[in-house]
């Protein structure tokens, strides 16, 4: 599955000045300073798990922003690309510079893979789970308004189809997805009236999804928006809250059927609220009509996957610490990076 193209945005002030990385980072560089030494590397970064790859796009622009003066014929970037399936132990990335020029970032650069193919690796166990259904991003809500963004678009890149927040989507070159909040239907206190609303001022281009289980039974909720917006309305979303039994594979199949004896046979069902891989395969197995799935927080919640960097030359010299294999390791599919086609303003 091919990764969206990153939008790409020069990195961060603290980045840049190292004020996020490791402080050793920062103290083995004045050193280095001190006694005039700055050899040449070459440095690889991997996993001891396996996964999505996702960041190392994030990553490039940054290396391409540290390394942007340097000379071309010592500075040599070779990556696999967001989106590759990725084996344990298998180098990621490969960095051939003057050790001053980059060695400040290693805890950019690993945080990048780090956070961003945890998110990745489990939105491509959801998209797995659900297929040939698609999956839209909902978690932004559980992570910091800094980085809904990278999550959002780490989503993406783990074969999810959409996702809420228009800074994630943009990263990926996409419109945001979303229905309408829970609090938009109770200010209306109706949910036809709410859906009047929505229709009434929203844009042409925004599929008209309304939530149907804020007040009364999901499907009779659903029958009534579609007796109000007819064709117009894409879709329902189903949200039950666990106190009220959650949504089921039953609950699913009633406003399917319910729907297409009225002749709203056009409108789709889109299921929300702590679906997991495990959750999706049981509507699956159970033969629910589901139309796609929102999934938030079993994305958001994912672990990182660690990602380490280390030293195999020096001036040509192969090196390694106790327990790795001195020298540069073999991996065809890395592929060199052009520095200058990701340097962004």
């Amino acid at each position: 599955m091919e990764a969206p193209p990153l939008q790409r945005r020069r990195p961060s002030s603290e980045i840049l000045s190292g004020d996020s990385a490791d402080v050793y980072f920062a103290r083995a560089d004045e050193i280095l300073d001190r006694e005039s030494l700055d050899p040449l590397v070459t440095m690889e970064v991997f996993s001891r798990g396996e996964g999505i790859l996702c960041g190392i796009d994030e990553a490039k622009v940054l290396l391409a922003h540290a390394l942007g003066e340097a000379a071309p014929e010592e500075s040599v970037v070779e990556a696999l690309a967001d989106g590759d399936l990725f084996s344990p132990k298998e180098v990621v990335l490969r960095i051939r510079a003057r050790y001053r020029a980059f060695g400040l970032y290693e805890t950019a650069i690993l945080g990048m893979l780090a956070q961003a193919t945890g998110w990745a690796t489990a939105a491509r166990e959801c998209v797995e789970a659900a297929a040939p259904e698609p999956v839209i991003s909902f978690g932004a809500r559980h992570v910091h308004p800094d980085v809904t963004d990278t999550l959002d678009y780490a989503s993406i890149v783990g074969g999810c189809v959409g996702a809420s927040t228009p800074a994630g989507a943009r990263l990926a070159g996409l419109a945001p997805t979303g229905t309408m909040p829970h609090s938009l239907v109770l200010i209306f206190g109706d949910t036809v009236r709410a859906a009047e609303a929505f229709d009434r001022y929203l844009d042409s281009s925004v599929p008209r999804i309304v939530l149907v289980d804020t007040f009364k039974d999901e499907a009779e909720e659903a029958l009534r928006v579609a007796r109000a917006l007819g064709d117009r309305l894409y879709g329902i979303r189903l949200d039950t809250p666990s106190e009220r039994g959650r949504v089921t594979p039953d609950l699913v199949k009633e406003v399917r059927a319910r729907l297409d004896q009225a002749g709203f046979g056009h409108v789709r069902i889109i299921i929300s609220g702590g679906l997991t891989p495990s959750r999706i395969r049981a509507f699956k197995d159970e033969g629910a009509p589901v139309d796609s799935y929102a999934v938030g927080s079993h994305i958001s919640g994912a672990g990182p996957i660690d990602f380490t960097g280390d030293l195999k030359e020096i001036d040509g010299q192969a090196v390694a610490k106790r327990g790795r294999i001195p020298g540069v390791t073999r991996n065809t599919r890395l592929q060199r990076i052009d520095l200058a086609d990701w340097r962004s303003g």
